[in-house]
């Protein structure tokens, strides 16, 4: 990777957040500074890299990992998730969003997703754009509190199905963190136990992991990744496949 003075990462104001993960060991940086060459490889213009992967596969943590190392590189960051652009809660009268079918197919704002964020990142005519729609946790509206652009500007989005056809043109770099179905409920249910309580485990099983298998089914995302990254030990992710 080219040596620079690092820039800046960008973040979105939704309070929907996670840390920036504590190094896990030099072998995980490595494969992060691997696929962070990969991506600035795609060329010297604004890119689009969309992470995807289940429900607590460690889409997050990777994000802000990838987006330190390509940010090392001089190249400025903006980091988003796809959770910060659903359908606001006030609506959920109007549609089924606690199935697992019904999470799939309307729990997120593609539309806004695209105005906000995706269409205004492709544009290179674009001065601006918003991390954020609505912030998941306090319903408030961000969509107004955007962020200058720069030509060599580096966009990387975390969410489930991210590679859904609404959006899947965009990306210039697609990732998918591998874990267990099993795994991902387990890990899900740990994460989420402070506000879901004793439904958590429940919440995974039969709302998002069904969702993930329908989005499987019909999408079958896989075939198109440039990596996947078995993520099942944080301390010793494996490329096994990419493009």
């Amino acid at each position: 990777m080219t040596s620079r003075e690092a820039a800046p990462v960008h973040h979105s104001p939704s309070t929907w957040q996670q840390p920036f993960p504590a190094p896990a060991s030099a072998e995980r940086s490595a494969l992060i500074g691997a696929l962070a060459d990969r991506v600035l490889a795609r060329g010297t213009a604004r890119l689009l890299v969309g992470i995807d992967g289940f429900t607590a596969a460690g889409k997050t943590s990777f994000g802000h990992e990838l987006a330190a190392c390509i940010a090392e590189s001089g190249r400025p960051v903006f980091r988003a998730t796809l959770d910060d652009f659903k359908n606001p809660w006030k609506d959920r009268h109007l549609y089924d969003r606690e199935s697992g079918e019904g999470y799939y197919r309307n729990a997120y704002d593609y539309e806004a997703a695209k105005r906000l964020l995706l269409d205004p990142f492709r544009s290179p005519e674009a001065a601006s754009c918003a991390l954020c729609s609505i912030d998941p946790l306090t319903q408030e509206t961000h969509a107004a509190k955007t962020t200058p652009l720069t030509r060599d500007a580096v966009l990387i989005v975390d969410g489930v199905f991210a590679f859904r056809p609404e959006i899947d043109a965009y990306w210039d770099f697609r990732v998918w963190l591998d874990v267990d179905a099993e795994l991902s409920v387990r890990r899900g249910a740990v994460r989420d136990r402070n506000w879901a309580g004793s439904d958590a485990e429940s919440i995974h099983r039969d709302r998002y992991l069904v969702a993930e298998r329908l989005y499987l089914a019909e999408v079958d995302p896989l075939p198109g990744m440039d990596a996947i990254v078995d993520n099942t030990d944080f301390a010793r992710p494996r490329l096994v496949e990419h493009g």
